[in-house]
């Protein structure tokens, strides 16, 4: 990859020596969806910032059920990930390719340096935690105060956005542990959204009327 390619994935890093450090130190990778990045427990090597495609980011409870926190999606990276390097602590989040994506993973033996020698660098750093701890309050909120067929119509709202799509193919089961509920609830919720013409059901997938956002506010 070249300096002008990066600068195109990257605009908001116009400090071409900063993108040249960004490129000899790090490592490009083209991942397929559904590759596991990170499991809890793990120790970071390196943090990514994601070029193409997006990452699903999520905690693990002790019971084993998944709690989707928020989704990264090109030019953006994993506050998370940023904190466990600072600390030293392995890995308290599940990192997996949503989308086929490519991502460029910088060193945890590199942020420091970069943060001390770019301010640009050590912008987007503080960025990112802003960003990442609204939309964890948002996931915060929606567990703590809730009903679970708001906090399902709006994940159906985020995926549509997410995969730019209005078809989402995804098993009952699946949404139920993004949710951390049963497989039943999502099947009896999903049903009552059919009986009011907002979407369709089909084997493994969802379709989604265009003005499914909309008709959810009001």
């Amino acid at each position: 990859m070249s300096i002008e390619e990066l600068k195109e994935a990257l605009p908001f890093f116009t400090d071409t020596e900063l993108l040249q450090q960004i490129l000899s130190k790090s490592q490009i990778m083209d991942l397929k969806a559904g590759k596991v990045l990170m499991e809890p427990g793990q120790f970071i090597k390196m943090v990514p910032i994601v070029l193409e495609g997006s990452i699903k980011i999520s905690r693990i409870g002790d019971d084993g059920r998944e709690l989707f926190l928020y989704f990264l999606d090109a030019g953006e990276t994993c506050a998370l990930s940023l904190t466990c390097c600072s600390s030293s602590k392995p890995s308290e989040i599940k990192a997996v390719v949503e989308e086929d994506a490519i991502i460029i993973g910088i060193p945890i033996t590199s942020i420091d340096q970069l943060s001390d020698e770019f301010k640009q660098w050590k912008d987007f750093i503080s960025n990112t935690y802003q960003r990442r701890f609204q939309e964890m309050l948002v996931a915060l909120d929606a567990v703590a105060f809730k009903r679970m067929d708001e906090r399902l119509m709006r994940y159906i709202v985020t995926k549509m956005k997410q995969h730019k799509t209005n078809e989402l193919h995804i098993t009952h089961l699946e949404i139920a542990n993004e949710l951390t509920t049963s497989r039943e609830v999502v099947s009896r919720l999903l049903k009552q959204l059919e009986k009011k013409k907002w979407i369709e059901l089909g084997r493994n997938v969802i379709y989604i009327r265009d003005d499914f956002e909309e008709l959810i506010s009001r």
